[in-house]
């Protein structure tokens, strides 16, 4: 039974929403626009806010209710905290769009939210602030996803945990390769700017 959640967990994570939404509006592959990741904030650049927030919401849901679900039926943090790193990845590499997703962030964000309130909260701020005060998106998303389980370790004290939220991380960072190499270049589009 947990294995058969842990794959559904992948699956559930593997619903391309970006792709799905742009494709049904316009017929265009976002996978190809602005900068090629089917998450939200490519939504945002390439169709504007109305196309961005569902795709948001929905892939918030799909790391949160794994984790959700898997708390409530199991009683085991480490196998939710095992299904939101499939979640995850899911979103990254979704099987049914030849394994080229989004960067896991929204998705990160339910997982958190999901696994414990008080880190979430705290990531979420640094998350805001960055943004804000930056307005890059990517580098808010970077370090909310890198803090979240440093936070998780020293407000909660699990271990199991930590180390699962560890690995979002670390698979949230490969996948903003390119935008830690433009912020480092003084490249990176802020947020409000469109894609080209």
């Amino acid at each position: 039974m947990k294995v058969l959640f842990a794959v559904a967990s992948y699956l559930l994570g593997s619903i391309p929403t970006g792709y799905l939404l742009v494709r049904a509006a316009d017929r265009n592959d976002i996978r190809r626009l602005g900068s090629q990741s089917t998450g939200a904030t490519n939504v945002l650049r390439v169709k504007g806010l109305k196309y961005a927030l569902p795709v948001a919401a929905v892939d918030v849901a799909k790391g949160f209710l794994p984790v959700f679900f898997a708390i409530r039926i199991f009683q085991d943090p480490v196998l939710a905290a095992l299904c939101g790193f499939l979640a995850v990845f899911g979103h990254c590499f979704p099987f049914s769009i030849g394994f080229r997703g989004g960067k896991g962030m929204a998705t990160s964000m339910g997982v958190y939210a999901a696994l414990a309130w008080p880190p979430f909260f705290a990531s979420l701020a640094l998350f805001v602030v960055t943004v804000a005060v930056s307005r890059f998106v990517s580098l808010g998303s970077i370090l909310a996803a890198v803090s979240f389980p440093f936070f998780l370790l020293l407000l909660h004290g699990s271990q199991a945990a930590f180390i699962w939220s560890l690995a979002i991380a670390a698979l949230v960072l490969f996948k903003h390769r390119d935008n830690i190499g433009r912020l480092a270049g003084g490249t990176e589009r802020k947020l409000g700017e469109k894609a080209p």
